[in-house]
Protein backbone atom coordinates (compact mmCIF):
# COMPACT_ATOMS: atom_id res chain seq x y z
CA UNK A 1 0.00 0.00 0.00
CA UNK A 2 1.64 3.25 -0.97
CA UNK A 3 1.55 5.90 1.27
CA UNK A 4 -1.45 7.93 1.97
CA UNK A 5 -3.78 5.15 0.63
CA UNK A 6 -6.29 3.89 3.09
CA UNK A 7 -8.52 1.16 3.13
CA UNK A 8 -12.51 1.79 3.97
CA UNK A 9 -14.07 -1.13 5.54
CA UNK A 10 -17.63 -1.49 4.76
CA UNK A 11 -20.32 0.21 7.48
CA UNK A 12 -22.18 -2.02 9.11
CA UNK A 13 -25.78 -1.41 9.47
CA UNK A 14 -26.72 0.41 12.34
CA UNK A 15 -29.61 -0.60 14.77
CA UNK A 16 -32.53 1.62 12.84
CA UNK A 17 -31.27 -0.31 9.63
CA UNK A 18 -31.72 -3.43 11.38
CA UNK A 19 -35.05 -3.25 12.66
CA UNK A 20 -36.60 -2.21 9.56
CA UNK A 21 -34.97 -5.04 7.60
CA UNK A 22 -36.76 -7.04 10.54
CA UNK A 23 -39.98 -5.77 10.72
CA UNK A 24 -40.18 -5.37 6.98
CA UNK A 25 -41.48 -8.43 5.95
CA UNK A 26 -44.01 -8.10 8.88
CA UNK A 27 -45.72 -4.74 7.83
CA UNK A 28 -45.27 -6.41 3.86
CA UNK A 29 -47.31 -9.40 5.34
CA UNK A 30 -50.07 -7.25 7.49
CA UNK A 31 -50.61 -4.12 4.68
CA UNK A 32 -51.09 -7.12 2.28
CA UNK A 33 -53.59 -9.00 4.19
CA UNK A 34 -54.81 -5.87 5.76
CA UNK A 35 -55.39 -4.11 2.18
CA UNK A 36 -57.25 -7.29 1.36
CA UNK A 37 -59.90 -7.37 4.06
CA UNK A 38 -60.40 -3.68 4.25
CA UNK A 39 -61.37 -3.58 0.95
CA UNK A 40 -63.54 -6.51 1.30
CA UNK A 41 -65.36 -4.65 4.10
CA UNK A 42 -65.37 -1.12 2.32
CA UNK A 43 -67.23 -2.90 -0.58
CA UNK A 44 -69.81 -4.13 1.38
CA UNK A 45 -71.17 -0.26 2.13
CA UNK A 46 -72.23 -0.44 -1.66
CA UNK A 47 -75.89 -0.83 -1.39
CA UNK A 48 -77.62 -1.76 -5.06
CA UNK A 49 -80.07 -4.60 -5.94
CA UNK A 50 -77.97 -7.43 -7.56
CA UNK A 51 -80.81 -8.79 -9.00
CA UNK A 52 -80.97 -5.82 -11.77
CA UNK A 53 -78.27 -5.72 -14.05
CA UNK A 54 -78.00 -2.19 -14.22
CA UNK A 55 -77.40 -2.39 -10.53
CA UNK A 56 -74.89 -5.13 -10.95
CA UNK A 57 -73.03 -2.09 -13.18
CA UNK A 58 -73.16 0.34 -10.59
CA UNK A 59 -71.99 -2.02 -7.87
CA UNK A 60 -69.34 -3.03 -10.37
CA UNK A 61 -68.50 0.46 -11.05
CA UNK A 62 -68.91 1.53 -7.31
CA UNK A 63 -65.91 -1.11 -6.49
CA UNK A 64 -63.13 0.44 -9.24
CA UNK A 65 -63.59 4.02 -7.97
CA UNK A 66 -62.90 2.36 -4.99
CA UNK A 67 -59.98 0.49 -5.69
CA UNK A 68 -58.84 3.72 -7.45
CA UNK A 69 -58.70 5.76 -4.61
CA UNK A 70 -56.81 3.16 -3.09
CA UNK A 71 -54.44 2.14 -6.10
CA UNK A 72 -53.52 5.72 -7.28
CA UNK A 73 -51.63 7.22 -3.94
CA UNK A 74 -49.23 3.95 -4.15
CA UNK A 75 -49.02 4.07 -7.72
CA UNK A 76 -47.87 8.05 -7.57
CA UNK A 77 -45.43 7.67 -4.94
CA UNK A 78 -43.96 4.57 -6.71
CA UNK A 79 -43.37 6.90 -9.87
CA UNK A 80 -42.23 9.94 -8.03
CA UNK A 81 -39.84 7.85 -5.99
CA UNK A 82 -38.43 5.82 -8.97
CA UNK A 83 -35.46 7.86 -10.13
CA UNK A 84 -35.06 10.57 -7.15
CA UNK A 85 -34.95 8.30 -4.05
CA UNK A 86 -32.74 6.28 -1.33
CA UNK A 87 -32.20 3.20 -2.76
CA UNK A 88 -33.28 1.02 -0.13
CA UNK A 89 -36.19 3.39 0.65
CA UNK A 90 -37.01 2.70 -2.41
CA UNK A 91 -36.86 -0.43 -1.84
CA UNK A 92 -39.01 -0.23 1.03
CA UNK A 93 -41.69 1.53 -0.53
CA UNK A 94 -41.90 -1.20 -3.61
CA UNK A 95 -42.67 -3.94 -1.51
CA UNK A 96 -45.08 -2.57 0.28
CA UNK A 97 -46.90 -0.91 -2.76
CA UNK A 98 -46.87 -4.22 -4.22
CA UNK A 99 -48.34 -6.05 -0.92
CA UNK A 100 -51.23 -3.39 -1.06
CA UNK A 101 -51.44 -4.24 -4.95
CA UNK A 102 -51.48 -7.92 -4.11
CA UNK A 103 -54.64 -7.31 -1.40
CA UNK A 104 -56.42 -5.08 -4.04
CA UNK A 105 -56.41 -7.95 -6.57
CA UNK A 106 -58.65 -10.29 -4.76
CA UNK A 107 -60.31 -7.77 -2.09
CA UNK A 108 -61.49 -6.82 -5.18
CA UNK A 109 -63.17 -10.33 -6.41
CA UNK A 110 -64.39 -10.87 -2.77
CA UNK A 111 -66.03 -7.33 -2.99
CA UNK A 112 -67.83 -8.17 -6.38
CA UNK A 113 -68.97 -11.16 -4.58
CA UNK A 114 -70.07 -8.92 -1.60
CA UNK A 115 -71.97 -6.97 -4.12
CA UNK A 116 -73.84 -10.15 -5.70
CA UNK A 117 -74.83 -11.28 -2.41
CA UNK A 118 -76.00 -8.08 -1.35
CA UNK A 119 -79.06 -8.53 1.18
CA UNK A 120 -79.11 -12.28 1.52
CA UNK A 121 -76.79 -14.14 4.73
CA UNK A 122 -76.45 -16.91 1.83
CA UNK A 123 -73.12 -17.87 0.48
CA UNK A 124 -73.00 -18.52 -3.64
CA UNK A 125 -74.83 -21.82 -4.01
CA UNK A 126 -77.00 -21.72 -1.08
CA UNK A 127 -77.30 -25.02 -0.12
CA UNK A 128 -77.11 -26.89 -3.73
CA UNK A 129 -73.88 -27.73 -5.22
CA UNK A 130 -70.59 -28.12 -3.70
CA UNK A 131 -71.48 -25.79 -1.28
CA UNK A 132 -74.41 -27.88 -0.21
CA UNK A 133 -71.95 -30.95 -0.06
CA UNK A 134 -69.53 -28.99 2.36
CA UNK A 135 -72.38 -27.89 4.56
CA UNK A 136 -73.77 -31.98 4.98
CA UNK A 137 -69.82 -32.19 5.39
CA UNK A 138 -70.12 -29.90 8.60
CA UNK A 139 -73.20 -30.70 9.51
CA UNK A 140 -72.34 -34.37 10.13
CA UNK A 141 -69.37 -33.06 12.22
CA UNK A 142 -71.65 -31.32 14.50
CA UNK A 143 -73.73 -34.47 14.62
CA UNK A 144 -70.34 -36.30 15.56
CA UNK A 145 -70.40 -38.64 12.25
CA UNK A 146 -66.80 -37.76 12.13
CA UNK A 147 -65.01 -36.98 8.97
CA UNK A 148 -65.96 -35.98 6.17
CA UNK A 149 -64.37 -39.55 3.66
CA UNK A 150 -61.46 -38.57 1.70
CA UNK A 151 -62.44 -34.99 1.61
CA UNK A 152 -60.08 -32.17 3.35
CA UNK A 153 -61.18 -31.92 6.55
CA UNK A 154 -60.28 -28.47 7.44
CA UNK A 155 -62.47 -25.85 5.82
CA UNK A 156 -65.70 -27.83 6.82
CA UNK A 157 -64.59 -27.74 10.66
CA UNK A 158 -64.03 -23.73 9.73
CA UNK A 159 -67.08 -23.41 8.98
CA UNK A 160 -68.41 -25.68 11.79
CA UNK A 161 -66.17 -23.08 14.14
CA UNK A 162 -66.86 -19.79 12.15
CA UNK A 163 -70.96 -20.66 12.64
CA UNK A 164 -70.36 -21.22 16.46
CA UNK A 165 -68.60 -18.15 17.25
CA UNK A 166 -70.21 -15.31 14.74
CA UNK A 167 -73.61 -17.66 13.65
CA UNK A 168 -73.91 -19.28 17.21
CA UNK A 169 -77.52 -17.37 17.91
CA UNK A 170 -79.13 -19.44 14.99
CA UNK A 171 -78.01 -22.69 16.40
CA UNK A 172 -76.53 -25.92 14.75
CA UNK A 173 -76.27 -26.30 10.87
CA UNK A 174 -78.34 -22.87 10.30
CA UNK A 175 -75.64 -20.91 12.20
CA UNK A 176 -72.90 -23.49 9.43
CA UNK A 177 -74.97 -22.31 6.47
CA UNK A 178 -74.63 -18.81 7.15
CA UNK A 179 -70.68 -18.88 7.95
CA UNK A 180 -70.50 -20.30 4.29
CA UNK A 181 -70.90 -16.70 3.01
CA UNK A 182 -68.36 -14.92 5.66
CA UNK A 183 -65.83 -18.03 4.68
CA UNK A 184 -66.22 -17.49 0.96
CA UNK A 185 -65.46 -13.90 0.96
CA UNK A 186 -62.67 -13.86 3.39
CA UNK A 187 -60.91 -16.98 1.89
CA UNK A 188 -61.45 -14.84 -1.46
CA UNK A 189 -59.59 -11.58 -0.35
CA UNK A 190 -56.66 -13.27 1.15
CA UNK A 191 -56.15 -15.72 -1.48
CA UNK A 192 -53.97 -12.83 -3.40
CA UNK A 193 -51.74 -11.59 -0.26
CA UNK A 194 -51.22 -14.95 0.66
CA UNK A 195 -49.97 -16.11 -2.83
CA UNK A 196 -47.79 -12.68 -3.28
CA UNK A 197 -46.30 -13.55 0.46
CA UNK A 198 -45.13 -17.35 -0.60
CA UNK A 199 -43.81 -16.12 -3.46
CA UNK A 200 -42.03 -13.62 -1.53
CA UNK A 201 -39.90 -16.24 0.15
CA UNK A 202 -38.59 -16.79 -3.44
CA UNK A 203 -38.71 -13.53 -5.57
CA UNK A 204 -38.38 -9.97 -5.59
CA UNK A 205 -41.57 -7.94 -4.91
CA UNK A 206 -42.36 -7.21 -8.45
CA UNK A 207 -41.75 -10.03 -9.36
CA UNK A 208 -43.92 -12.54 -6.86
CA UNK A 209 -46.47 -9.59 -7.53
CA UNK A 210 -46.29 -10.54 -11.72
CA UNK A 211 -46.91 -14.19 -10.47
CA UNK A 212 -49.09 -13.49 -8.00
CA UNK A 213 -51.87 -11.35 -8.86
CA UNK A 214 -52.86 -12.51 -12.42
CA UNK A 215 -52.93 -16.80 -10.69
CA UNK A 216 -54.80 -15.56 -8.11
CA UNK A 217 -57.49 -13.17 -9.82
CA UNK A 218 -57.48 -15.99 -12.97
CA UNK A 219 -57.77 -18.73 -10.50
CA UNK A 220 -59.86 -18.40 -7.48
CA UNK A 221 -63.53 -19.83 -7.22
CA UNK A 222 -65.44 -17.52 -5.06
CA UNK A 223 -67.51 -20.79 -4.29
CA UNK A 224 -64.71 -22.89 -3.30
CA UNK A 225 -62.02 -20.42 -2.38
CA UNK A 226 -60.34 -23.05 -0.55
CA UNK A 227 -59.24 -25.36 -3.28
CA UNK A 228 -57.61 -23.04 -5.63
CA UNK A 229 -56.32 -20.98 -2.84
CA UNK A 230 -54.59 -24.41 -1.80
CA UNK A 231 -53.11 -24.43 -5.25
CA UNK A 232 -51.78 -20.57 -5.02
CA UNK A 233 -49.74 -21.18 -2.38
CA UNK A 234 -48.60 -24.92 -2.77
CA UNK A 235 -46.40 -24.33 -5.08
CA UNK A 236 -44.17 -21.91 -3.98
CA UNK A 237 -43.58 -23.83 -0.86
CA UNK A 238 -42.91 -26.81 -2.75
CA UNK A 239 -39.91 -25.01 -4.63
CA UNK A 240 -38.55 -23.05 -1.30
CA UNK A 241 -38.58 -26.75 0.29
CA UNK A 242 -36.73 -28.12 -2.29
CA UNK A 243 -34.34 -25.23 -2.71
CA UNK A 244 -33.96 -25.70 1.12
CA UNK A 245 -33.07 -29.33 0.67
CA UNK A 246 -30.69 -28.44 -1.93
CA UNK A 247 -28.54 -26.15 0.35
CA UNK A 248 -29.49 -28.69 3.96
CA UNK A 249 -25.47 -29.51 3.53
CA UNK A 250 -24.78 -25.94 4.39
CA UNK A 251 -26.60 -25.61 7.69
CA UNK A 252 -26.09 -27.06 10.75
CA UNK A 253 -28.64 -30.50 11.47
CA UNK A 254 -30.59 -28.49 14.15
CA UNK A 255 -31.17 -25.41 11.80
CA UNK A 256 -32.22 -28.12 9.04
CA UNK A 257 -34.87 -30.03 11.22
CA UNK A 258 -35.92 -26.43 12.25
CA UNK A 259 -36.86 -25.51 8.92
CA UNK A 260 -37.97 -28.76 7.52
CA UNK A 261 -40.24 -29.08 10.43
CA UNK A 262 -41.69 -25.95 9.02
CA UNK A 263 -41.94 -26.67 5.77
CA UNK A 264 -42.82 -30.06 6.75
CA UNK A 265 -46.27 -28.48 9.23
CA UNK A 266 -47.36 -25.75 6.84
CA UNK A 267 -47.58 -28.88 3.51
CA UNK A 268 -50.02 -30.42 6.13
CA UNK A 269 -52.27 -27.83 6.98
CA UNK A 270 -52.45 -27.13 3.32
CA UNK A 271 -53.33 -31.03 2.49
CA UNK A 272 -55.78 -30.39 5.63
CA UNK A 273 -57.16 -27.73 3.29
CA UNK A 274 -57.01 -29.01 -0.11
CA UNK A 275 -55.51 -32.10 -1.07
CA UNK A 276 -55.48 -32.71 -4.83
CA UNK A 277 -52.92 -30.78 -5.68
CA UNK A 278 -50.50 -32.94 -3.90
CA UNK A 279 -52.03 -35.62 -5.91
CA UNK A 280 -50.89 -34.21 -9.13
CA UNK A 281 -47.72 -32.84 -8.66
CA UNK A 282 -46.29 -35.94 -6.27
CA UNK A 283 -44.68 -37.85 -8.97
CA UNK A 284 -42.74 -34.68 -10.60
CA UNK A 285 -41.62 -33.46 -6.97
CA UNK A 286 -40.48 -37.30 -5.86
CA UNK A 287 -38.10 -37.26 -9.04
CA UNK A 288 -36.90 -34.03 -8.84
CA UNK A 289 -35.74 -34.79 -5.26
CA UNK A 290 -33.70 -37.34 -6.11
CA UNK A 291 -32.19 -34.97 -8.62
CA UNK A 292 -31.68 -33.15 -6.18
CA UNK A 293 -29.95 -34.45 -3.18
CA UNK A 294 -26.23 -33.60 -2.99
CA UNK A 295 -24.79 -36.78 -4.16
CA UNK A 296 -21.49 -34.89 -4.43
CA UNK A 297 -21.26 -33.60 -1.22
CA UNK A 298 -19.53 -36.49 0.68
CA UNK A 299 -21.48 -39.03 3.29
CA UNK A 300 -22.23 -35.99 5.82
CA UNK A 301 -23.30 -33.64 3.51
CA UNK A 302 -26.22 -36.52 1.89
CA UNK A 303 -27.40 -37.18 5.53
CA UNK A 304 -28.19 -34.53 5.58
CA UNK A 305 -30.14 -33.58 3.39
CA UNK A 306 -31.72 -37.03 3.72
CA UNK A 307 -32.58 -35.88 7.61
CA UNK A 308 -34.09 -32.66 6.39
CA UNK A 309 -35.83 -34.89 4.11
CA UNK A 310 -37.45 -37.24 6.40
CA UNK A 311 -38.32 -34.46 8.87
CA UNK A 312 -40.36 -33.02 6.18
CA UNK A 313 -41.92 -35.83 5.33
CA UNK A 314 -42.63 -37.13 8.82
CA UNK A 315 -43.96 -33.82 9.97
CA UNK A 316 -46.04 -33.34 7.19
CA UNK A 317 -47.70 -36.83 7.58
CA UNK A 318 -48.41 -35.97 11.34
CA UNK A 319 -50.12 -32.83 10.22
CA UNK A 320 -52.20 -34.40 7.59
CA UNK A 321 -52.38 -37.84 9.20
CA UNK A 322 -56.54 -37.36 9.88
CA UNK A 323 -56.63 -37.51 6.03
CA UNK A 324 -54.08 -39.51 5.40
CA UNK A 325 -56.02 -42.24 7.56
CA UNK A 326 -59.32 -41.69 5.76
CA UNK A 327 -57.41 -41.93 2.07
CA UNK A 328 -55.86 -45.37 3.22
CA UNK A 329 -59.23 -46.62 4.73
CA UNK A 330 -61.10 -45.46 1.68
CA UNK A 331 -59.05 -43.88 -1.08
CA UNK A 332 -59.12 -46.94 -3.13
CA UNK A 333 -63.07 -47.07 -3.59
CA UNK A 334 -63.79 -43.54 -3.90
CA UNK A 335 -64.93 -42.60 -7.38
CA UNK A 336 -65.30 -39.81 -9.48
CA UNK A 337 -68.16 -40.25 -12.12
CA UNK A 338 -69.23 -36.46 -12.52
CA UNK A 339 -68.76 -35.57 -16.25
CA UNK A 340 -68.93 -32.34 -17.74
CA UNK A 341 -68.52 -29.77 -20.60
CA UNK A 342 -64.23 -29.79 -20.02
CA UNK A 343 -64.41 -34.10 -20.12
CA UNK A 344 -65.71 -33.97 -23.72
CA UNK A 345 -63.61 -31.37 -24.97
CA UNK A 346 -60.05 -31.97 -26.38
CA UNK A 347 -58.17 -33.61 -23.54
CA UNK A 348 -55.11 -31.49 -24.49
CA UNK A 349 -56.41 -28.02 -24.62
CA UNK A 350 -55.08 -26.68 -21.22
CA UNK A 351 -54.70 -22.99 -21.73
CA UNK A 352 -58.48 -22.42 -20.51
CA UNK A 353 -61.34 -24.13 -18.74
CA UNK A 354 -65.19 -23.54 -18.06
CA UNK A 355 -67.53 -24.51 -15.41
CA UNK A 356 -70.34 -26.66 -15.07
CA UNK A 357 -71.96 -23.69 -15.44
CA UNK A 358 -71.26 -23.50 -18.87
CA UNK A 359 -74.58 -21.41 -19.92
CA UNK A 360 -74.81 -22.06 -23.97
CA UNK A 361 -71.83 -23.29 -24.07
CA UNK A 362 -71.04 -26.67 -25.24
CA UNK A 363 -68.21 -29.26 -26.70
CA UNK A 364 -69.29 -28.19 -29.80
CA UNK A 365 -68.42 -24.36 -29.49
CA UNK A 366 -65.89 -24.75 -26.49
CA UNK A 367 -62.92 -23.67 -26.68
CA UNK A 368 -62.90 -21.53 -29.18
CA UNK A 369 -59.74 -22.35 -31.66
CA UNK A 370 -56.98 -20.20 -31.96
CA UNK A 371 -54.89 -18.74 -35.16
CA UNK A 372 -52.04 -21.42 -35.24
CA UNK A 373 -53.23 -25.01 -35.21
CA UNK A 374 -55.80 -24.01 -32.83
CA UNK A 375 -53.08 -22.31 -30.36
CA UNK A 376 -53.80 -19.17 -29.23
CA UNK A 377 -51.85 -15.64 -29.46
CA UNK A 378 -51.56 -15.95 -26.08
CA UNK A 379 -50.16 -19.27 -25.35
CA UNK A 380 -47.87 -18.95 -28.11
CA UNK A 381 -46.72 -16.17 -26.02
CA UNK A 382 -46.63 -18.17 -22.76
CA UNK A 383 -44.73 -21.36 -24.29
CA UNK A 384 -42.42 -18.41 -25.77
CA UNK A 385 -41.44 -16.91 -22.72
CA UNK A 386 -41.32 -20.72 -20.87
CA UNK A 387 -39.39 -21.22 -23.39
CA UNK A 388 -37.14 -18.35 -22.27
CA UNK A 389 -37.25 -19.56 -18.52
CA UNK A 390 -36.23 -23.19 -19.09
CA UNK A 391 -33.24 -22.46 -21.18
CA UNK A 392 -31.72 -19.43 -19.43
CA UNK A 393 -33.17 -21.06 -15.57
CA UNK A 394 -32.51 -24.93 -15.82
CA UNK A 395 -30.45 -24.78 -13.21
CA UNK A 396 -32.50 -23.01 -11.40
CA UNK A 397 -34.74 -24.80 -8.39
CA UNK A 398 -37.78 -22.95 -8.72
CA UNK A 399 -37.76 -23.71 -12.76
CA UNK A 400 -37.55 -27.36 -12.15
CA UNK A 401 -40.00 -27.32 -9.52
CA UNK A 402 -42.63 -26.11 -11.97
CA UNK A 403 -41.27 -28.01 -14.80
CA UNK A 404 -41.85 -31.44 -12.73
CA UNK A 405 -45.09 -30.47 -11.62
CA UNK A 406 -46.19 -29.03 -14.89
CA UNK A 407 -45.08 -32.76 -16.58
CA UNK A 408 -46.21 -34.83 -13.92
CA UNK A 409 -49.66 -33.09 -13.80
CA UNK A 410 -49.69 -33.72 -17.48
CA UNK A 411 -48.92 -37.35 -17.48
CA UNK A 412 -51.53 -38.21 -14.79
CA UNK A 413 -53.86 -36.05 -16.86
CA UNK A 414 -53.86 -38.41 -19.97
CA UNK A 415 -53.65 -41.43 -17.65
CA UNK A 416 -57.04 -40.79 -15.97
CA UNK A 417 -58.46 -39.75 -19.65
CA UNK A 418 -57.08 -42.40 -21.56
CA UNK A 419 -58.74 -45.23 -18.59
CA UNK A 420 -62.14 -43.23 -18.39
CA UNK A 421 -63.86 -45.00 -20.78
CA UNK A 422 -63.05 -48.31 -19.21
CA UNK A 423 -63.19 -47.58 -15.53
CA UNK A 424 -66.38 -44.89 -15.77
CA UNK A 425 -64.67 -42.81 -14.06
CA UNK A 426 -63.25 -39.49 -14.78
CA UNK A 427 -60.91 -38.94 -10.91
CA UNK A 428 -61.10 -34.78 -11.43
CA UNK A 429 -58.38 -35.06 -14.10
CA UNK A 430 -59.80 -32.12 -15.76
CA UNK A 431 -58.50 -30.09 -12.68
CA UNK A 432 -54.61 -30.41 -13.70
CA UNK A 433 -55.84 -27.68 -16.49
CA UNK A 434 -55.60 -25.25 -13.41
CA UNK A 435 -52.19 -26.25 -12.00
CA UNK A 436 -50.49 -26.80 -15.52
CA UNK A 437 -51.62 -23.20 -16.36
CA UNK A 438 -50.45 -21.77 -12.86
CA UNK A 439 -46.90 -23.41 -13.92
CA UNK A 440 -46.87 -22.31 -17.23
CA UNK A 441 -47.51 -18.90 -15.91
CA UNK A 442 -45.23 -19.19 -13.74
CA UNK A 443 -42.54 -19.94 -16.00
CA UNK A 444 -43.61 -17.37 -18.47
CA UNK A 445 -42.73 -14.75 -15.79
CA UNK A 446 -39.42 -16.82 -14.52
CA UNK A 447 -38.20 -16.04 -18.16
CA UNK A 448 -39.22 -12.39 -18.56
CA UNK A 449 -37.28 -12.24 -15.20
CA UNK A 450 -34.38 -13.65 -16.42
CA UNK A 451 -34.15 -11.67 -19.78
CA UNK A 452 -34.56 -8.87 -17.77
CA UNK A 453 -32.12 -9.56 -15.62
CA UNK A 454 -29.43 -10.28 -18.03
CA UNK A 455 -30.49 -6.94 -20.37
CA UNK A 456 -29.57 -4.95 -16.67
CA UNK A 457 -26.54 -6.76 -15.92
CA UNK A 458 -25.36 -6.22 -19.84
CA UNK A 459 -26.48 -2.19 -19.11
CA UNK A 460 -24.38 -2.21 -15.78
CA UNK A 461 -21.46 -3.96 -17.12
CA UNK A 462 -21.25 -1.33 -20.45
CA UNK A 463 -21.67 1.21 -18.13
CA UNK A 464 -18.60 0.41 -15.93
CA UNK A 465 -16.66 -0.48 -19.30
CA UNK A 466 -17.73 3.42 -20.70
CA UNK A 467 -16.62 4.82 -17.26
CA UNK A 468 -13.22 2.83 -16.80
CA UNK A 469 -13.04 0.20 -14.68
CA UNK A 470 -16.57 -0.78 -13.47
CA UNK A 471 -16.20 0.17 -10.04
CA UNK A 472 -19.57 0.83 -8.28
CA UNK A 473 -19.19 3.01 -5.20
CA UNK A 474 -18.64 1.33 -1.69
CA UNK A 475 -20.55 1.31 1.34
CA UNK A 476 -18.30 4.00 2.68
CA UNK A 477 -18.45 6.28 0.26
CA UNK A 478 -20.62 9.09 0.35
CA UNK A 479 -23.16 7.86 -2.29
CA UNK A 480 -23.61 4.60 -1.11
CA UNK A 481 -27.07 3.95 -0.54
CA UNK A 482 -28.21 6.00 -2.68
CA UNK A 483 -29.59 5.66 -6.31
CA UNK A 484 -26.74 4.82 -8.83
CA UNK A 485 -26.28 7.19 -11.24
CA UNK A 486 -26.21 5.09 -14.41
CA UNK A 487 -28.94 5.88 -16.81
CA UNK A 488 -29.55 2.04 -17.33
CA UNK A 489 -30.31 1.42 -13.49
CA UNK A 490 -32.75 4.42 -13.14
CA UNK A 491 -34.13 3.21 -16.81
CA UNK A 492 -35.10 -0.48 -15.32
CA UNK A 493 -36.26 1.48 -11.85
CA UNK A 494 -39.00 3.31 -13.99
CA UNK A 495 -39.19 0.35 -16.07
CA UNK A 496 -40.32 -1.54 -13.03
CA UNK A 497 -42.71 1.30 -11.31
CA UNK A 498 -44.33 1.70 -14.82
CA UNK A 499 -44.89 -1.98 -14.76
CA UNK A 500 -46.29 -2.28 -11.56
CA UNK A 501 -48.95 0.01 -12.68
CA UNK A 502 -49.28 -2.02 -15.84
CA UNK A 503 -50.60 -4.75 -12.87
CA UNK A 504 -52.37 -1.85 -10.85
CA UNK A 505 -54.68 -1.62 -14.17
CA UNK A 506 -54.65 -5.09 -15.23
CA UNK A 507 -55.54 -6.33 -11.30
CA UNK A 508 -58.42 -3.39 -12.26
CA UNK A 509 -59.70 -5.16 -15.24
CA UNK A 510 -59.46 -9.10 -14.59
CA UNK A 511 -61.19 -8.27 -11.01
CA UNK A 512 -64.31 -7.17 -12.47
CA UNK A 513 -64.45 -9.80 -15.03
CA UNK A 514 -64.36 -12.21 -12.27
CA UNK A 515 -66.40 -10.90 -10.18
CA UNK A 516 -69.10 -10.27 -13.18
CA UNK A 517 -68.66 -14.04 -14.02
CA UNK A 518 -70.53 -14.42 -10.46
CA UNK A 519 -73.37 -11.62 -10.47
CA UNK A 520 -77.33 -13.52 -10.13
CA UNK A 521 -78.56 -14.68 -13.32
CA UNK A 522 -81.03 -12.39 -14.60
CA UNK A 523 -82.42 -16.16 -16.11
CA UNK A 524 -81.39 -18.57 -14.18
CA UNK A 525 -82.53 -20.94 -16.77
CA UNK A 526 -79.59 -20.22 -18.59
CA UNK A 527 -77.54 -22.46 -16.16
CA UNK A 528 -74.10 -20.15 -16.19
CA UNK A 529 -72.32 -19.06 -13.18
CA UNK A 530 -74.60 -16.47 -11.76
CA UNK A 531 -76.76 -19.36 -10.86
CA UNK A 532 -75.41 -19.65 -7.57
CA UNK A 533 -75.59 -16.41 -6.24
CA UNK A 534 -79.40 -16.31 -7.16
CA UNK A 535 -79.91 -19.04 -5.40
CA UNK A 536 -78.73 -17.33 -2.78
CA UNK A 537 -81.19 -14.88 -2.77
CA UNK A 538 -84.33 -17.45 -2.85
CA UNK A 539 -82.94 -19.11 0.47
CA UNK A 540 -85.16 -17.61 3.75
CA UNK A 541 -83.10 -15.58 5.97
CA UNK A 542 -82.35 -15.62 9.66
CA UNK A 543 -86.00 -14.19 10.66
CA UNK A 544 -87.83 -16.73 8.24
CA UNK A 545 -88.36 -14.04 5.55
CA UNK A 546 -87.20 -13.54 1.63
CA UNK A 547 -83.91 -11.98 1.56
CA UNK A 548 -84.44 -8.30 0.88
CA UNK A 549 -83.96 -8.67 -2.89
CA UNK A 550 -85.33 -11.71 -3.22
CA UNK A 551 -86.79 -12.23 -7.33
CA UNK A 552 -89.53 -14.99 -6.00
CA UNK A 553 -92.17 -14.49 -3.78
CA UNK A 554 -91.83 -17.64 -1.75
CA UNK A 555 -88.53 -18.54 -0.71
CA UNK A 556 -87.44 -22.12 0.61
CA UNK A 557 -86.38 -22.67 4.57
CA UNK A 558 -83.11 -24.14 5.65
CA UNK A 559 -82.59 -28.25 4.76
CA UNK A 560 -81.83 -30.01 8.30
CA UNK A 561 -80.50 -32.64 7.17
CA UNK A 562 -77.65 -31.87 4.72
CA UNK A 563 -75.84 -34.55 5.60
CA UNK A 564 -77.73 -37.06 3.75
CA UNK A 565 -76.81 -35.03 0.47
CA UNK A 566 -73.35 -35.87 0.69
CA UNK A 567 -73.01 -39.64 -1.19
CA UNK A 568 -75.15 -41.50 -3.20
CA UNK A 569 -75.39 -44.74 -4.44
CA UNK A 570 -72.66 -46.26 -6.79
CA UNK A 571 -74.37 -47.30 -10.31
CA UNK A 572 -70.91 -47.67 -11.77
CA UNK A 573 -71.77 -45.36 -14.82
CA UNK A 574 -70.81 -41.51 -15.54
CA UNK A 575 -72.90 -38.55 -15.06
CA UNK A 576 -73.01 -36.68 -17.96
CA UNK A 577 -73.36 -33.18 -16.52
CA UNK A 578 -73.88 -30.33 -19.73
CA UNK A 579 -75.56 -32.57 -21.81
CA UNK A 580 -79.12 -32.81 -22.92
CA UNK A 581 -81.17 -35.84 -22.17
CA UNK A 582 -81.04 -37.32 -26.33
CA UNK A 583 -77.43 -36.05 -26.93
CA UNK A 584 -76.40 -38.49 -23.41
CA UNK A 585 -76.46 -41.71 -25.43
CA UNK A 586 -73.74 -40.31 -28.12
CA UNK A 587 -71.80 -38.33 -25.04
CA UNK A 588 -71.44 -41.21 -22.22
CA UNK A 589 -72.68 -43.74 -24.34
CA UNK A 590 -75.74 -44.18 -22.28
CA UNK A 591 -79.24 -43.85 -21.50
CA UNK A 592 -80.63 -40.50 -19.32
CA UNK A 593 -81.47 -42.14 -16.03
CA UNK A 594 -84.79 -40.18 -15.75
CA UNK A 595 -85.83 -41.26 -19.11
Amino acid sequence: MSPGQCTTSPAKPSDPDRRQQRSAPFAEALLGLGTAVGFLLWARSIDVNPLVRIGQVSGLAGLQLHMAAVALPVLALLLHLAPRAHAERYRLVLRLGCAVLAGLGTGLVAGGIAVALNGTPWGLGGQEGDPGNVLGMADDMIRGKGLPGVYPPLFPAALVVWGELFHGAHGGIAGVAFAMKDLQLLCTAVAGPLTYLAWRLLLPPFWALLVAVPSAVLFIDPIRPYSHGAMLVMLPLLAACLRELRRAHEVSARSAVLRAAAFGSAMGVIFLWYSGWFVWAAPGVLVLTGFLLPWRKGGAGLRRALLFAGVTVLSAAVVGSPLLYQMVRLGATTKDRYAMITVYADPAYVMGWVSDRAGTQTYHNWPLSGELAGQSTFTLLVLGAAALAIGLGAGRVLVQTAAAVLVSSWLLRFWFASRMERTQAVQLYPRTTWIIMYCLIVLAVLGLMLVVRRAASGARTGAGARSGDGAQPGPGTPTAGRAPAEPGFLTLRRVLAGGVCAIALFTAMAGSWSANRYMPSTDPGVQDMGLDAWRAHVLKDATGQCPRYSPVATCAGLNQDLSARVAGPDDYQLWCANAPAAEWPLTCGRKAPWL
